[in-house]
This record gives C-alpha cells, sequence and structure tokens, in this order.
C-alpha cells in the first residue's frame, strides 16, 4: 500500500513538473509572439523594393560579379531577434539586417531571396571578406578605424551606443560607475574592450567568443554585468522579459553600423547609392518600423545617418 502511494506521490510530482514546464513554455511563447515581427509586412516591403537598371550594375566591379554568380553571398547571423532572426516555421530570416540585405538582392539580381547566408560572429567578419567567402556582411557592424584597415564600409545605415545589461533585479549596478571592481563580460572582436577600458578602466573585463556566451555566464553569475551594443541588448531585453534589466542609460561614442565589404571594393560607392535610394523612398524608415518599432514599442522612427560618398 505504501509503495502506491509513493508511486502515486511520485507521478504527482512528475506531472506537476510537467505542467510547470508546459505552462512554462507556453508563456514563452506567448511572449515571443507578442514581439514577433509581422511577417507578411515584412515581406511585402522586401517583395516591393527596387532594382538597378544594368548601367548602374555595369558601372561597379562588385556588383557585376554578383549579378554573374547570381546569388548575394551574406555574412550575417540568424539568431539576432530585431535585426537576423531565422524564422524555422517558413525559413525566413527577417529583421533590419536582414531586410536590408535582402533588399540589396532585390535591388542587384532583382530576387530578394537571390542571397546565400554565412554565419558569423564579432572574430570573423574581417575574415569572411578577406578569404572571399562572402561579398558582404551585415551583422550589427561597427565601423572603427582599426577595422578599416582590413575592410571597407559602406554606410553608415544605423546609429547606436553601448549599453549594460545585468540579471533582473540587480540593484548593485546603476550605470558604468558602478563596474569598478566588477566583472564583466564583452564580446572578444567587438568594440566592447576598448570601450570598457576607456570608460571602466578599474573593471575585470572577460572576453567571449560570442554574444550567447557571454549572457549564459552573466545568467549563471560568473560575471557582474555585460558590456556592448544597446541594440544587441535591446534584442534580449525584447525577447526574454524578465530575465534581464539595463543598468542606466547608454553611454560611450555613437556606435555606427556599416555594411562590412572587400578592402577597397568600388561596392562601397554602389551599396551607399543604394542606401541613400532606400532612405529618399521611405523605404529605410518603413523596414526599421516593422523590424524595430513595432516590437518595441517606439513609435517615431530615428533619423536615418547620413552615408558616406
Amino acid at each position: 500500500m505504501k509503495k502506491r502511494v509513493f508511486a502515486r506521490k511520485v507521478q504527482g510530482i512528475v506531472l506537476a513538473a510537467a505542467l510547470s514546464a508546459g505552462m512554462a513554455a507556453a508563456a514563452q511563447a506567448e511572449e515571443e509572439k507578442s514581439v514577433a515581427i509581422d511577417k507578411e509586412a515584412f515581406d511585402e516591403l522586401i517583395a516591393s523594393g527596387i532594382t538597378a537598371d544594368d548601367a548602374e550594375i555595369e558601372a561597379s566591379e562588385w556588383a557585376s560579379a554578383v549579378k554573374d554568380a547570381g546569388v548575394l553571398r551574406v555574412g550575417g547571423t540568424r539568431t539576432s531577434f530585431l535585426f537576423s532572426q531565422l524564422d524555422e516555421t517558413d525559413n525566413g530570416i527577417r529583421g533590419f539586417d536582414a531586410g536590408l540585405y535582402q533588399l540589396l538582392a532585390k535591388y542587384i539580381l532583382g530576387d530578394e531571396s537571390a542571397f546565400q547566408l554565412e554565419q558569423v560572429d564579432s572574430s570573423t567578419r574581417e575574415s569572411v571578406l578577406q578569404s572571399d567567402q562572402v561579398d558582404a556582411v551585415f551583422a550589427t557592424y561597427s565601423i572603427t578605424d582599426a577595422r578599416k584597415e582590413l575592410i571597407s564600409f559602406a554606410g553608415p545605415y544605423y546609429t547606436s551606443r553601448q549599453a549594460i545589461l545585468v540579471k533582473a533585479g540587480n540593484e548593485d549596478i546603476a550605470g558604468v560607475e558602478d563596474l569598478a571592481g566588477r566583472t564583466v563580460a564583452t564580446q572578444t572582436g567587438s568594440t566592447g574592450p576598448a570601450i570598457l577600458e576607456e570608460y571602466a578602466p578599474e573593471a575585470v573585463a572577460q572576453e567571449f567568443q560570442d554574444d550567447q556566451q557571454a549572457r549564459t555566464a552573466l545568467e549563471q553569475g560568473r560575471v557582474d554585468a555585460y558590456v556592448t551594443d544597446y541594440t544587441l541588448l535591446l534584442n534580449h531585453m525584447v525577447k526574454n522579459p524578465g530575465v534581464y534589466d539595463l543598468a542606466g542609460g547608454t553611454f560611450g561614442p555613437e556606435d555606427n553600423y556599416g555594411i562590412g565589404l572587400p578592402l577597397d571594393s568600388d561596392g562601397v560607392a554602389f551599396v551607399n547609392d543604394f542606401l541613400k535610394k532606400i532612405e529618399e523612398d521611405g523605404t529605410w524608415e518603413k523596414l526599421w518600423q516593422i523590424s524595430l518599432g513595432d516590437r518595441t514599442g517606439i513609435e517615431e522612427a530615428p533619423e536615418a545617418p547620413a552615408i558616406g560618398d
């Protein structure tokens, strides 16, 4: 009899755990659904993108090579919730960066789906361009003088700054001044290490290979905070409500995102011309609103940064 009672208790515990896990999964699915991108609006916008005429393409060696290959090879990500996220239900990749490279594929090849994505992280973005594995990199890619010695940039097409991510409920860190003496995660190959050295020189910087590793360390308490680009952190705040907090406001210099291209490529002028056109016709603003504004509660799109020549 006792064995039966014990078995029923165990079954009850297992069932309760399963129900709890199921409820948690359902709640997470509902949270993600509430900030999901409007797929129909995104797809319609991209499909309506402009196309370059033959003379514009022929005038650019870079664009001509893409045209001849019949595919735009892109270095990017599939896991950036607001910028480039894979939807496994239809294999679509959507977000602000994803929209831009799909619009560029449409501009050159007349087909927004004519792209091939090579996944990159902050430590491999230059190498895939230098080794001719990709034609361009779209990956919330900050323009820096050091990187410009290795590759060229079109743009900028977006501007951000740095911010501090902490575990939800952390009241000990309220801003960059509170990082002194604390272990702070940042990404190898990103602008984070230099930003910490300048703005929080007494912090103990710990570099991680990618964003996932840095956030895991934060969640496990192996680091006290994570410093990186504000927009990247906004991804996580939106996707994981209640898990993280932002400590204080943004700080540091303006962080201009550019499109990485091979060093000294004439693709810079071609892509800059493309960016100017989609800014002038309103496509840039519409893409920003669908990808970021509508999902973060920001009603007014920022002014697009001035694009270089």
